[in-house]
């Protein structure tokens, strides 16, 4: 590991640079996070020269932001790897390295930790600090309060640096703000104000009121408020750029032993112009030109996002009824244009999706008709107010889950794998998916007219199936996309392109194809008469198999009494799946059309024998 104890504050700064282009020329190769990552460098550097990644836990909120920490802890020959299969990780993960404290790649989460480390620090008696660095977007989330709340009152020792890329919690008011941060910052004052404190324990009752007022007013016109009153001591705002007041800073921080939110300002983007500030756009990147900016060539198909997001338009300007939620994703979950035309209807409540499910269920109470979009792995952060505050009430919300299957490059934390399973023991709850464009506009049109909740999941990227005629949705009934002999394909979802693909791969076979379209309800009659004639089902859906579309099945036939009919699923197995190219992860999966004809090649075979 790289030992920066002894650097001069030009050697830091030359390091942060050079730590600056690698990740540019990193990302620009394999896609990645850009703007955020490029901002927080000379936090992390900072970070690693004040404390001791060896002891102290080092937690990054959401994680994405963490690459320059995992070049200064023996990554660096290896970070050209970043994101491939088998390759670095995109977030931070002790799988991976012990200087990694913790897998994380949901929002929120570090304070939390950061709490938790510091109880078992404390219980070990050991003299140790965990460290957290968290994004002002993740300040949106109520989780970050609730561990706030405690950490003000049990007072461990954790310093928070506060990542403020984009706004600030409260803004700085001029100069007298900017002069007294500074001020606050400085050992004199930190030993001013514990002395304050003294004596206000030992005035009288009036004399200490006043004191304690001409304090509070000069807490006033700083940012520091909200946390002073949640019991955690405040330093900032401080330049995030500036290398020598931020280890002062950190010092004094590391020091103080107390629970210490320390406030920096940083530029997303720095060192590359281009993404230089609030662009959305380079916050998460594919390959791309470092001269230009400009992206390598795209998938020509339109993605399964922008399906429903041009739809859902068209849908919401013919019906005033049409209202929608994301949490912080409108660019990913295609409801941009939306914002922008509906911004009274249409809203981004940051990241929140407790609050966004909840939300929406009154909306759908008064006669509105909610669209719920949120990522798959992301729901899963709003499971309680799915079933509480929707499902149990019976409320005509859809849930529109993007992301749904294998992410790709984002990895484990990501993949949208268990939301059939999560969802379909809910009680008043549908599940539905489409597997091409017609059929997810259609499915569109079922759901305006639905009025309990539905769930809609659909991939990252495009869907397998070219483009054919469907029929329009009937609720619970499934369609029989091919007729074929002894085999049954059973397609959910984007699995009814992959079953077509399959089948293209087994030219000496005609199976059929079977669009299930509902798992929740089952198609009960179809699936009867289907029974009666091919006794080898083989499942395709992008889902984990436990909970997922064969148990749907295997219940149904038990139910039902039916025997004779074999069961073979190609859902996912029990296990987090890994970060890479999609491609390359179902190629470790065995799932790619080719590995899974042969699977079922050699399966029929046997049988035949």
């Amino acid at each position: 590991m790289r030992d920066i104890k002894s650097y001069s504050i030009a050697e830091l700064e030359e390091l942060a640079s050079n730590i600056r282009n690698k990740i540019l020329e990193t990302v620009s190769k394999n896609g990645g996070h850009l703007s955020s990552t490029l901002g927080a460098v000379d936090l992390i550097v900072a970070m690693h020269y004040v404390f001791d990644v060896t002891r102290d836990p080092f937690i990054y909120d959401v994680s994405h932001q963490a690459y320059a920490h995992k070049l200064l802890t023996d990554r660096w020959e290896s970070f050209d790897t970043l994101r491939q299969f088998g390759g670095i990780c995109g977030y931070t993960s002790p799988d991976e390295s012990p200087y990694d404290y913790y897998k994380a790649g949901h929002s929120s989460t570090s304070i939390s930790l950061a709490v938790g480390a510091a109880k078992a620090i404390k219980l070990k008696g050991e003299d140790r600090i965990p460290v957290a660095l968290i994004g002002d977007g993740s300040m949106s989330a109520g989780m970050v309060y609730e561990a706030l709340n405690e950490l003000g009152d049990r007072k461990y020792p954790v310093v928070i640096i506060l990542n403020d890329n984009e706004m600030s919690i409260a803004k700085p008011i001029g100069a007298i703000s900017r002069y007294l941060s500074k001020n606050m910052a400085s050992p004199l004052y930190q030993k001013f104000k514990i002395k304050v404190e003294k004596i206000l324990e030992s005035m009288p009752e009036g004399a200490s009121y006043m004191a304690k007022k001409f304090e509070e007013s000069l807490r006033l016109v700083t940012p520091g408020i909200l946390f002073e009153e949640l019991g955690l001591d405040y330093i900032g705002p401080v330049n995030g750029h500036d290398m020598e007041s931020l280890i002062e800073t950190l010092t004094i921080a590391k020091n103080l032993h107390k629970p210490i939110v320390v406030h920096t300002q940083t530029i997303k983007g720095k060192g590359y112009h281009i993404a230089e500030g609030p662009h959305e756009h380079w916050h998460g990147v594919g390959p791309f030109d470092i001269e230009s900016g400009k992206s390598f060539k795209k998938s020509s198909k339109k993605s399964a996002t922008e399906i429903f997001g041009s739809y859902l338009l068209q849908l919401a300007k013919s019906n005033e009824k049409i209202v929608g939620v994301t949490a912080a994703m409108p660019s990913g979950t295609g409801l941009s244009r939306l914002l922008e035309e509906f911004p009274e209807r249409f809203w981004d409540v940051a990241i929140a999706e407790q609050h966004a499910v909840t939300s929406m269920g009154p909306l759908a109470k008064e006669g509105f008709k909610p669209f719920c979009t949120i990522y798959s792995t992301f729901l899963q952060r709003g499971y309680d107010q799915v079933i509480h505050d929707i499902a149990l009430m019976n409320l005509g919300v859809v849930f529109a889950i993007d992301r749904a299957g294998i992410v790709g490059e984002d990895g484990e934390t990501h993949q949208g794998a268990f939301d059939i399973s999560y969802l379909r023991p809910i009680p008043n709850m549908t599940l539905a998916a489409p597997f091409n464009e017609e059929s997810f506009k259609k499915l569109l049109d079922f759901a305006v007219g639905f009025n309990t909740p539905l769930a809609i999941r659909y991939p990252r990227g495009a869907f397998l199936a070219d483009e054919f005629e469907v029929p329009p949705y009937e609720l619970g009934k499934s369609h029989l996309v091919q007729e074929g002999e002894e085999i049954l394909f059973i397609g959910y979802g984007n699995g009814v392109g992959r079953a077509l693909l399959t089948a293209n791969e087994m030219p000496h076979f005609k199976p059929a194809i079977l669009d299930l379209r509902f798992v929740k309800p089952l198609d009960e009659e179809h699936l009867r008469e289907l029974a009666r004639k091919f006794k080898r089902w083989y499942i395709f859906s992008d889902s984990v198999y436990k909970g997922g579309v064969a148990s749907a099945l295997l219940e149904f036939l038990e139910a039902e009494k039916i025997e004779g009919v074999e069961i073979v699923s190609f859902e996912y197995p029990d296990r987090f799946i890994p970060h890479g190219k999609t491609a390359d992860v179902e190629e470790y999966l065995g799932i790619m059309p080719k590995q899974l004809a042969d699977k079922i090649i050699d399966n029929e075979e046997r049988i035949r024998e």
